[in-house]
């Protein structure tokens, strides 16, 4: 995708983030999330985010904002401190077209340059295209979380994927 750039994601960014993530929330399970977020829940998200932190988004010349991701802590305890969790979420319309590829190679970037050690992703097992995609990007299969999570009616796995970065 020669046109897409990565950059910081800003507050303006907020109601394109937030109408990516609802249809996942509400069509899929992307997320296990369950009520969609509202714009100023999106800005506040997103004011809350910021150094090795800070969301990046997939922007298209055209469309805008085309996808979003982001690393969190993994866990509050401080011996977890240099490893995070990853999240990527990209337009349905993009899909398939290298953006989710960008988008994660350049959070691996991020995280390596913040100095942390590890990434883990936690995907519905259902996914079989970011499953994918963090294989493709050097992430490893280290578990499964059985019916950890429950959606349209459905128990749902979390495949746990983990990428070393040192």
């Amino acid at each position: 995708m020669q046109t897409v750039s990565v950059r910081v994601a800003r507050r303006n960014d907020a109601e394109l983030i937030a109408e990516i993530y609802n249809y996942e929330v509400e069509h899929t399970t992307a997320t296990f999330d369950l009520v969609p977020r509202s714009v100023e829940a999106q800005r506040e998200w997103l004011e809350a985010r910021s150094g090795a932190f800070a969301a990046i988004v997939a922007d298209d010349p055209i469309a805008g904002v085309i996808g979003f991701a982001a690393l969190s802590s993994y866990r509050e305890r401080a011996g977890y401190r240099t490893t995070v969790e990853n999240s990527i979420y990209v337009h349905r319309n993009f899909q398939r077209r290298g953006v989710g590829k960008l988008l994660l190679s350049a959070l691996l970037t991020s995280a390596r340059n913040s100095g942390f050690h590890t990434v883990i992703a936690r995907i519905d097992s259902q996914s079989i295209g970011s499953i994918a995609l963090h294989s493709a990007l050097g992430f490893a299969k280290v578990g499964v979380e059985r019916e950890v999570g429950r959606k349209f009616g459905r128990w749902l796995d979390s495949v746990i994927m983990q990428k070393m970065l040192e």
